[in-house]
């Protein structure tokens, strides 16, 4: 019962964050006349703000000396706020210049673009299921790039940043609070900077003579933390596969207010394109689903083979239920490594995060 009870709570803060990211093209445009590299530096800034609050709440410094000490971390640290920067700054321009539709489809494809990274970078074997499908998303990138008269870099930006992005997050394996505030720790005083001289030019935004401005811009912080909160809390009460399939509702939603809210243009070549990512992604989750149930079948076949070897050991050798234990035990880690795989297959943004430790989600 209280498992149950977890996994609804969970539920509710996954739809929660997705939805908040869903809908988050509707806060930015209340920034404007502010530029886009002007609100991502105050995202920055307040985000550390908001983090340094939370961390203080919990005591969680050691993290800060252990990154210090291992300077391959903390390049890599500083990569990743590099490229979640790019990612971050792009998709605030793309919702302030109408390109939210463009701007969703970079996140329905990045689940595809994360399967080409695995086999390129990291040289993972596809299933036939899973090449099909990136073969269906490149024929659509190619539909669109027909139908927009050029490539959709928005969207391929917006991917490829994100799914780099959750490659190196995977290397450094840190929690999503201390990770963000490490990011955002090193953007910090270039993005203050920024903004001083922008202040020093006459050229801020912050101190227009209209205060609840100054008060949008500062919830940056806030926009940034609560979906990041929210997330961290349904990454350790929902399996990673019903996470992977939750992520969809971002996009989804942006797609939605571009069309419907920002009336953006969707002539028939861009309804094409659209469909066969939406196609691939259909594939991708039925054969995930389906790697899942199969794993979770011979786990249970490997447990109940376990358990009669065990039996039979009581009133023979120990010899015979060691042996199955250790069958039981590999069938389970090849489990745990589906698991893995389908979170990748889902674009999951980061592996699962520890327990209280929220992950990085869309912008």
């Amino acid at each position: 019962m209280k498992a149950q009870t977890e996994q609804r709570t969970g539920l509710l803060y996954g739809f929660g964050a997705y939805g908040m990211w869903g809908l988050v093209p509707l806060f930015w445009p209340l920034l404007k006349p502010s530029g886009a590299i002007e609100i991502l530096a105050h995202r920055m800034v307040w985000s550390l703000a908001v983090v340094g609050v939370a961390l203080l709440a919990m005591r969680r410094w050691g993290w800060i000396r252990e990154l210090l000490r291992q300077p391959r971390k903390l390049a890599l640290t500083t990569l990743a706020a590099s490229v979640i920067s790019v990612n971050w700054g792009l998709y605030i321009w793309a919702v302030n210049n109408g390109a939210v539709v463009e701007a969703s489809l970079g996140y329905f494809i990045n689940p595809l673009v994360t399967i080409a990274i695995g086999v390129l970078v990291l040289g993972e074997r596809l299933r036939r299921a899973q090449w099909a499908a990136v073969g269906i998303g490149v024929a659509a990138v190619l539909v669109l790039a027909i139908g927009y008269g050029r490539p959709p870099w928005i969207s391929l930006v917006l991917a490829f940043s994100f799914a780099a992005y959750g490659l190196i997050k995977k290397k450094l394996n840190m929690g999503g609070v201390e990770s963000l505030a490490a990011e955002t720790a090193l953007l910090f005083l270039p993005a203050l900077g920024y903004l001083l001289w922008l202040g020093a030019q006459g050229q801020s935004t912050f101190a227009l003579d209209d205060p609840g401005h100054s008060w949008l811009l500062a919830a940056t912080g806030l926009v940034t933390a609560i979906p990041l909160i929210c997330f961290g809390a349904a990454a350790i009460r929902v399996p990673l596969s019903t996470l992977g399939l939750l992520q969809y509702l971002a996009p989804v939603f942006q797609f939605g207010l571009g069309v419907v809210y920002f009336h953006e243009a969707m002539p028939p070549e861009r309804w094409a394109g659209f469909s066969l990512v939406w196609v691939a992604l259909a594939l991708l989750t039925w054969d995930a689903l389906r790697t899942a149930r199969r794993s979770r079948a011979r786990l249970a076949e490997a447990g109940a083979s376990a358990a009669t070897a065990a039996t039979a050991a009581t009133t023979a050798t120990t010899a015979p239920a060691t042996t199955a234990s250790e069958a039981a035990v590999a069938v389970a880690a090849e489990v745990a490594g589906g698991a893995e795989v389908a979170g990748a297959v889902h674009g999951a943004p980061e592996p699962p995060p520890t327990v209280a430790t929220p992950a990085r989600g869309p912008a």
